[in-house]
């Protein structure tokens, strides 16, 4: 099935009926009804096991953990996609609430990708200050001290 939508959207796109970027936010969006958060993991769930236990639902494509990059450990997120949107729907209904390698876990279906800046979000890091700048910004001028 998923052949077919690329083959059709190769051949829209050829005759000019749908450009590049259409043609990747259906792909994009199709992705996103297919891929589900899962919240509450235990830090000891793996990516194999909970790919295991996402795959009695249907055919899963890709089992994600989030990993925190300063401690190498599981921020107790992740995401599991799968080949149909119907095998996503039946995994969200039988899977949320249910306990995994003892946790409760939660699961949704994921929302896009937000990009960050432009108003909102998290803060851009600007790195250590130049030493420089702190003697300026130190001086008893600045600091208006008298």
């Amino acid at each position: 099935m998923a052949a077919l939508a690329r083959i059709g959207g190769r051949y829209l796109r050829s005759v000019g009926v749908l450009n590049a970027s259409a043609s990747s936010s259906l792909t994009q969006r199709r992705e996103v009804a297919t891929k589900l958060f899962v919240g509450g993991l235990s830090f000891y769930t793996t990516e194999q096991g909970l790919s295991e236990a996402f795959s009695h639902c249907g055919q899963v494509v890709e089992a994600q953990i989030v990993m925190d990059r300063v401690s190498d450990r599981s921020k107790g997120f992740g995401f599991v996609t799968f080949a149909s949107d119907d095998d996503a729907k039946k995994a969200l209904m039988e899977l949320n609430g249910q306990q995994l390698n003892g946790r409760v876990i939660f699961v949704d279906y994921a929302k896009a990708k937000q990009t960050l800046g432009g108003g909102g979000g998290l803060p851009v890091a600007r790195g250590p200050p130049k030493p420089g700048e702190v003697a300026a910004a130190t001086t008893p001028e600045t600091l208006n001290i008298d």
